[in-house]
């Protein structure tokens, strides 16, 4: 038991104990007052920076990672290797050609093939939604670039993404159908900087074609000469290259459990990251938050009673390969996962615990431990997150911490993504929630939840 902890007002007859829920409150207030996340993060976005998978700095990111749990003192770390294919950004430029010359700035969006050996030009055709787009007649788009113009509404959940992805991962395969020769979309963001922000496109099958997006005030400017009615040409240079059966890792640290040390209480973020920034914000913040509060769980006096495991899953931005390889495995092992939650959802502060899988005498308990710190408890459902849609699908319960996302978008994808948009209290306040949720999961004394539908 922690000492200096508040005691707790939960009912006597919940199945969680007074030495348990004081020695989470205790957990709590230490990580408010300082997890040593941010640390973390700003180690990992200043030694290694952009780990794109596939890349030398995704082996760097690996080796920091195995490195860093080490040096937390983890019972356990060890990888996992993660077998996958590799996509490459060599270059990108577009120019307005007509009616008046400008540059403007691109990113290809991940997996996208280039232009060819040489550039292309063609007249830009507008669609206010994907939806506009898919009710375009049959070669209607031959020879042209169909452009995707919808903006992403600022929401305190980032809801305003959900409407408009479909734009930048299935617009280059419905506009091939058109005839198009290229996709550019509005770059999925809630910023005004000239800085696009990437993403991955992913194509059906049939003719692959360019997919780029814009940056908000270049696509400004095809609105104003599009609303015009003028003829807009636009020039892309865009190369790019796959590679194929390159081996990344997952990296997993461990709190050994003190009597059910097979069953598993997962918490978790990814470790690679995009190219164009260091990846604080998406998703340094999740893996230091995550590392912080497994770190904090594996320094009290007794470990609990179930094993807690910290997974840093390996090239989520481009395909979920690494959490496809940790879901993938046999049935008896995944039975043994008792819940998880996932922190990929930026660095504002938990303000919502979504916890309709748990049981309700532990919800209730956790609840009330994390009600000081601004998080209410709802028993709904709430979204797995990307890396565990794998394993939600295997039956494996799970938890969501809903996060203020008012400002992510601002800098998600883009070269905006680097340690200045940290906000070291918010990572804190995270972290006191994830190691809550763990600690007072692992030490359950009875079922900890029911399993996913």
């Amino acid at each position: 038991m922690l000492l200096g902890a508040t005691m707790s007002t939960v009912p006597a007859h919940a199945q969680v104990s007074t030495d348990v829920i004081i020695t989470a409150e205790a957990l709590r207030d230490r990580a408010m007052a300082g997890s040593g996340a941010f640390s973390i993060v700003e180690s990992l976005t200043t030694e290694v920076g952009a780990r794109m998978s596939g890349s030398p700095a995704d082996a760097r990111a690996v080796s920091w990672a195995k490195a860093k749990f080490t040096a937390l003192g983890y019972d356990r770390v060890y990888t996992e290797p993660v077998v996958h294919q590799v996509w490459r950004r060599d270059h990108e430029t577009a120019q307005i050609v007509l009616p008046y010359p400008h540059q403007i700035t691109i990113t290809a969006l991940g997996g996208s093939v280039g232009t060819g050996a040489q550039p292309l030009s063609a007249e830009v055709v507008r669609f206010a939604s994907i939806a506009e787009l898919k009710g375009a007649p049959p070669a209607s788009l031959k020879g042209k670039i169909a452009f995707i113009s919808a903006r992403m509404e600022r929401q305190l959940d980032g809801g305003g993404y959900a409407p408009v992805v479909a734009g930048r991962t299935d617009g280059a395969s419905i506009a091939a159908e058109k005839g198009a020769v290229a996709l550019l979309v509005r770059s999925l963001g809630t910023d005004n900087n000239r800085l696009p922000h990437t993403g991955s496109v992913i194509y059906a099958t049939g003719r692959r074609i360019p997919a780029a997006a814009v940056s908000a005030p270049d696509a400004n400017l095809l609105d104003t000469m599009l609303g015009n009615s003028q003829h807009v040409d636009v020039k892309l240079d865009i190369a790019t290259s796959t590679a194929t059966h390159y081996s990344s890792e997952n990296v997993i640290g461990e709190i050994t459990g003190r009597d059910l040390k097979e069953d598993v209480i997962l918490i978790g973020a990814h470790l690679d990251s995009w190219d164009l920034g260091t990846g604080a914000v998406d998703d340094g913040a999740g893996v230091a938050l995550t590392m912080a509060a497994g770190k904090m769980i594996q320094d009290l006096p007794v470990h609990p009673r179930r094993t807690v495991r910290v997974v840093l899953f390996a090239n989520e931005e481009l395909g979920y390969d690494g959490a496809r390889v940790y879901a993938d495995k046999d049935a008896s092992t995944i039975e043994h996962h008792k819940i998880a939650a996932e922190s990929d959802w930026g660095t504002g502060r938990a303000y919502m615990f979504r916890s309709a899988a748990l049981n309700p005498a532990l919800a209730s308990a956790i609840g009330k431990v994390l009600a000081p710190i601004g998080i209410t408890t709802e028993r709904i459902q709430g979204t797995p997150g990307p890396d565990l849609g794998a394993l939600a699908k295997k039956g494996v319960p799970w938890v969501q911490f809903a996060q203020d996302a008012t400002t992510m978008f601002d800098y998600h994808h883009s070269a905006n993504d680097t340690l200045d948009k940290i906000d070291a209290a918010a990572l804190d306040q995270n972290a006191a929630a994830y190691a809550v949720f763990a600690y007072m999961s692992a030490e359950m004394s009875g079922d900890v939840a029911k399993k996913s539908k």
